[in-house]
């Protein structure tokens, strides 16, 4: 089964795998530390604390007033004035996971590092629960930015961002609108506006577009009516038929037999004990339906070329679905996006893997581009 029909509707076909039910969260010592990388923590984390680092829960306000939630990881012999990288990602992901893992490392490395939720998701505020903006979530890297910027241990001129996954279109679209961010990397980067807009690998027809539209737009009308806001597929998919056919998870409670390769990887990292997080959405429920509409609205990284002289650094698995989205962004803008691709490795593996991660790359990276 194609992952463009997968999605959305895996749940409803095939064999349940053994797996059946979300793991428990116990907060044992090292997976689950605390700001100060003792004891328990609410929620837990997905990764062992590094020693020598300190996490600390902080919160900070974006431009329209709403609460983030953070966690800044330090080192803790740290002296003098520090570089400094906002982190986020994936999309439906929380800072317990694949950002906190990235500013867990960069930190280990020496720089102060800023894992956070975007608005409306994790611990993050914003009324209406799990919608995705893409104007909002920009300015969450600009007002995370602000934060580290105030701090007295952190170079407000060497200050730079990671995101993985879904975040990271916002990431350049908010580093080409906001020069107080010098580099940017990426990882498994998805650019989640022509994700939703033009489906996988841009498949959906005119037709297809509008008949999405469509759904959404029905979709509005049913919750004005309800005073309630469903929760459907934010990559809308399509059935046998030719018919729109979102799902109420993003992923399936039980993964069947014949689930597709994509699905698996995310069902793997998202649905058992190496990633879950019962905050995280792609963990446990889906976006609010109508969340794509804005999507539609707002084209990311339209401008890319106001990026430069400053860089950015893209990384991507060489077996990843989505690798096209970072070669095109690089395409967009050779002279100022590098790209590197990691043999052996799909689009959940950049999540975690660090022995797959090419963090010394990274490093190497931003140490240049934030001197």
């Amino acid at each position: 089964m194609e992952r463009r029909k997968a999605l959305g509707l895996i749940a409803a076909t095939g064999a349940a795998a053994t797996f059946t039910a979300r793991p428990s969260f116990a907060a044992e010592g090292g997976r689950a530390a605390s700001a100060t990388g003792q004891g328990k923590a609410k929620g837990g984390y997905t990764f062992a604390l590094d020693k020598n680092v300190k996490r600390t829960s902080v919160r900070f306000k974006n431009r329209y007033g709403i609460e983030v939630a953070a966690d800044l990881y330090m080192p803790k012999n740290a002296k003098g004035k520090l570089p400094a990288l906002a982190v986020s990602g994936p999309f439906g992901a929380v800072k317990e996971q694949s950002s906190g893992l990235y500013a867990n490392e960069f930190a280990r490395r020496g720089y102060a590092a800023l894992a956070f939720d975007p608005s409306f998701t994790g611990e993050s505020g914003g009324v209406v629960r799990d919608v995705a903006s893409p104007d909002i979530y920009t300015e969450d890297y600009s007002a995370a930015v602000d934060f580290l910027g105030l701090q007295k241990i952190v170079d407000r001129e060497r200050i730079g961002v990671q995101a993985i996954c879904g975040l990271s279109g916002m990431a350049l679209t908010a580093a080409a609108a906001d020069s107080r961010i010098k580099a940017v990397a990426t990882a498994s980067m998805y650019d989640m506006s022509r994700s939703m807009s033009r489906g996988h690998e841009d498949y959906y027809t005119r037709e297809q577009r509008q008949e999405v539209v469509d759904h959404l737009s029905r979709q509005r009308w049913i919750d004005a009516e309800n005073r309630t806001y469903a929760r459907l597929s934010h990559e809308v998919p399509f059935d046998e038929n030719g018919n729109v056919a979102p799902s109420n998870r993003v992923l399936p409670e039980t993964l069947p037999a014949d689930a597709d390769p994509v699905t698996k990887s995310f069902f793997d990292y998202y649905c058992t004990e190496r990633g879950y997080h019962p905050r995280s959405i792609n963990s446990t429920t889906a976006w609010t339906a109508t969340t794509p509409m804005s999507f539609f609205a707002f084209p990311l990284m339209t401008n890319l070329d106001l990026l430069a002289p400053r860089k950015a650094l893209l990384v991507a698995g060489a077996d990843a679905h989505s690798r096209y989205y970072a070669e095109d962004a690089q395409k967009m803008a050779p002279d100022t996006v590098d790209l590197v691709i990691v043999p052996g490795a799909d689009h959940v593996d950049l999540y975690d893997r660090k022995k797959l991660i090419p963090f010394d790359k990274l490093d190497e990276f931003f140490t240049k581009n934030l001197a």
